[in-house]
């Protein structure tokens, strides 16, 4: 009967605490010059068992208990899947075109180099945190993943922070994490598939993960352009609830060809032109209730897995720093490397490989795949979810001690303007475009050059 289930107000408490709690505290890191999103995760996880939980289990079991974790899960679920459309969604693809052989050269170095030293490491761990009956090969290629992922929501963010999104390295990083981000899905789909099946199905599954991607390219995409190019900024509900039902059915495929239905999602909205009218609609109908009510839930989910108090040894401490130190050597060096010999100076190469360190959310979401599919143990979760959040904290420092933080003397938070706000995603609650100089012109709401006005 309608209003008698008890999980319905735990669900409403949980979602309402995290909400209020990531936003205040989002707002004491932006404030500090961090991402907001950082800010939103340690709300998560300090409502879950690791500081609430120990210093007031009572209100804890309130507002967080572990009985909403399904329901929490399901909604986490659907605000993943609507996020990586969106991401997809904000994806340039004209970004990838420019200077496109070194861009991608970079890009896969900062994913090769990290991938690589993973492998090492899951040799020396193994098997250390890995779940019961999981095979070496699968905790490696899932190690390796969250390693080698960028999260270029959160680039965006910092990059608009730190006065760098129209200079050189701004546009270098993000061209290169937009093409880093694409291969790093598509091995996450190939590593999903090796991990639920044996060779042959994995290589069964790939196959038709790649026609299905085809497909969608070969049909999709043109339709998707032209539907991009026609439809008006103020579009109907008939045109979004086709794109709707064209996102929960390539989720859907994907889900069942066994490569997660974000993969999906994500291919669904690269094919959508990021500087057409439809793509600004999609961004204005979608994104204030994606990134402010739905990923809160994964906060949420995250924080209720979240356990900071496994590391209670040296050997956990041991694995968290060895873990730090080999993601961010193989994505800083590998990425700096590669800029340095394609022609860029060490201070710029360097700034592009700390650009290219930042993960956040995103590693957040591979983290929680592989804790779903049994590959890691809870401990182990727990440290690489930390790992994350140290690395994206880490950036804005790392500019910093390179003298190529320069942020704007109108980087406070601006006053909302009276034209309709610019459309653009960043990784939390805060939009971006990753639109380069090289665009007409700044999205509509922009004060100031790669500055969005509409801030949470």
């Amino acid at each position: 009967m309608i209003g008698n289930d008890p999980s319905v107000l735990q669900l409403l408490v949980a979602l309402a605490a995290v909400l209020a709690a990531g936003q205040l505290l989002g707002r004491g890191f932006a404030a500090a010059g961090q991402p907001s999103v950082i800010g939103e995760v340690v709300a998560g996880i300090a409502l879950g068992p690791s500081v609430l939980g120990r210093l007031a289990p009572e209100l804890a079991d309130v507002i967080l208990p572990p009985s909403v974790g399904p329901l929490l899960n399901q909604v986490a679920q659907l605000g993943a899947v609507l996020y990586m459309f969106l991401i997809g969604v904000e994806l340039d693809v004209g970004t990838m075109s420019r200077d496109a052989r070194a861009t991608v050269a970079i890009a896969h170095a900062g994913i090769v180099t990290p991938f690589v030293l993973a492998g090492a490491v899951a040799w020396a761990m193994y098997p250390y945190g890995a779940g019961v009956g999981v095979p070496f090969i699968s905790y490696a290629l899932f190690l390796g993943v969250t390693l080698a992922i960028t999260a270029f929501p959160v680039l965006a963010r910092i990059l608009a922070d730190g006065g760098l999104r129209h200079s050189p390295l701004g546009r270098q990083a993000l061209a290169c994490a937009a093409v880093a981000d694409v291969s790093a899905w598509c091995l996450l789909a190939f590593v999903i598939g090796a991990t639920q099946a044996s060779v042959a199905d994995a290589i069964v599954t790939l196959l038709l993960t790649l026609a299905f991607s085809a497909l969608m390219v070969a049909v999709v995409g043109p339709l998707a352009s032209r539907a991009g190019r026609r439809t008006n900024s103020s579009i109907g509900r008939p045109t979004l609830a086709l794109t709707l039902l064209a996102l929960l059915v390539s989720a859907a495929i994907t889900e069942a060809l066994g490569v997660h239905a974000i993969f999906g999602a994500f291919l669904l909205g690269a094919l959508i032109p990021a500087d057409s009218a439809l793509a600004r609609a999609l961004r204005a109908r979608l994104e204030d209730v994606v990134t402010i009510l739905l990923l809160p839930a994964f906060f949420a989910v995250t924080g209720l897995r979240t356990v900071v108090s496994t590391l209670a040894g040296p050997a956990d401490w041991l694995v968290l720093a060895t873990v730090v130190a080999a993601g961010s050597i193989g994505k800083v060096g590998g990425t700096a490397i590669a800029a340095r010999v394609a022609g860029g100076e060490w201070r710029h190469a360097l700034g592009l490989g700390a650009l290219m360190n930042t993960r956040g959310l995103m590693q957040l979401i591979v983290l929680n795949i592989g804790l779903d599919l049994g590959i890691f143990s809870p401990s182990l979760f727990s440290i690489l979810a930390v790992a994350a959040l140290i690395s994206t904290v880490a950036t804005a420092p790392a500019l910093h001690l390179l003298g190529l933080w320069m942020p704007l003397p109108s980087a406070m938070p601006p006053s909302v303007p009276s034209s309709p706000p610019a459309a653009g995603l960043c990784d939390g609650t805060e939009r971006h475009s990753i639109a380069t100089s090289t665009e007409p012109s700044v999205r509509a709401g922009d004060t100031r050059p790669g500055i969005s006005s509409s801030e949470t």
